[in-house]
């Protein structure tokens, strides 16, 4: 069956999520704020009125602007329509997801959140990969594995949907990290501590903001970062290398060609670590070499110091 595909944001996500749609043969509509060179396969628009007859909206932009869109997605849909996002961002200091604000500024109800070892070559590409997809809602389970799944995309599903945005965030910025360390020239071993710490500290910070441990060992958490860290040339790889080399955070971010959320979120995940009592050993230490106020010396003299590793 041909479906309606809606994608909002015409990034390298978007882009490849509306590739992928078009392959299976659905009718697909890239929505940008500006105009797009598409292939023929795909229909580029820069009216969001084009949304209405979507059976399926995916949203793929950066967290920043996702109340924007959201304010304006919410004048044309409504509770027919099925939302899914992939952003690997949160809004704000209260770490408020993409789908509270969906909810908040539109009618849609039927969300989801998609996130995992993902990334968009790959996905563009058809090449085997896998994600996961957090939703209340089976038919959205059921609609995302037919407009973009396959023999390529394995889809897996779960009702953490709060787990998955968080996981997904915070491996973004864990991902740059181990990409600074990888660049420094850091022992395997040595690697090893700091992502199986950054796990521990990132999935403790999560439950305790209500989500599920399983959800942070799972694809939206370990498996995510074990794609990072094998290679799967992501952004934030390209920006830890960067800073690695001496870039100015702006300059590494321009580099690596996409928007890289990492930074903002960890500082405001150690706000409310601190307000919950945990130690944020690795997140403290990425926000200071990101800002340039520690040496990759100093950093991982700091790392170790503070007994990274597993407990």
């Amino acid at each position: 069956m041909s479906l309606q595909v809606g994608v909002v944001g015409a990034g390298g996500f978007g882009q490849a999520i509306a590739r992928a749609a078009a392959r299976q043969e659905h009718d697909v509509v890239l929505w940008s704020r500006r105009e797009r060179s598409v292939p023929e396969s795909i229909r580029a628009s820069t009216n969001i009125d084009d949304m209405k007859d979507r059976d399926v909206i995916f949203l793929a932009a950066p967290a920043r602007h996702a109340t924007s869109i959201a304010d304006q997605l919410g004048k044309v849909v409504d509770g027919r329509h099925l939302i899914v996002h992939v952003s690997r961002g949160l809004i704000g200091a209260e770490l408020k997801t993409i789908t509270t604000v969906l909810r908040e500024h539109t009618a849609a109800r039927r969300l989801g959140a998609l996130a995992g070892p993902l990334v968009p070559n790959a996905l563009a590409e058809g090449r085997p990969s896998g994600a996961i997809l957090g939703t209340m809602f089976p038919e959205v389970t059921e609609m995302v594995r037919e407009a973009i799944g396959g023999m390529e995309l394995r889809i897996y599903d779960t009702t953490d949907v709060l787990g998955v945005q968080l996981a997904s965030a915070t491996v973004g910025f864990l991902t740059v990290v181990l990409a600074y360390a990888q660049a420094t020239g850091v022992e395997p071993s040595t690697l090893a501590v700091l992502a199986t710490r950054g796990m521990v500290e990132i999935s403790r910070i999560g439950q305790a903001l209500g989500a599920s441990e399983e959800t942070f060992m799972g694809l939206a958490g370990l498996g995510d970062l074990i794609a990072a860290v094998a290679g799967d040339e992501r952004a934030e790889s390209l920006v830890g290398r960067a800073l690695a080399r001496g870039a100015e955070l702006a300059s590494a971010v321009a580099e690596a060609g996409a928007y890289v959320e990492g930074v903002e979120v960890a500082e405001h995940m150690i706000e409310q670590a601190h307000r919950l009592g945990l130690q944020t050993p690795i997140s403290s230490v990425f926000v200071e070499i990101s800002n340039r106020r520690m040496t990759p010396e100093d950093a991982l003299h700091a790392l170790m110091e503070r007994r990274v590793g597993p407990e």
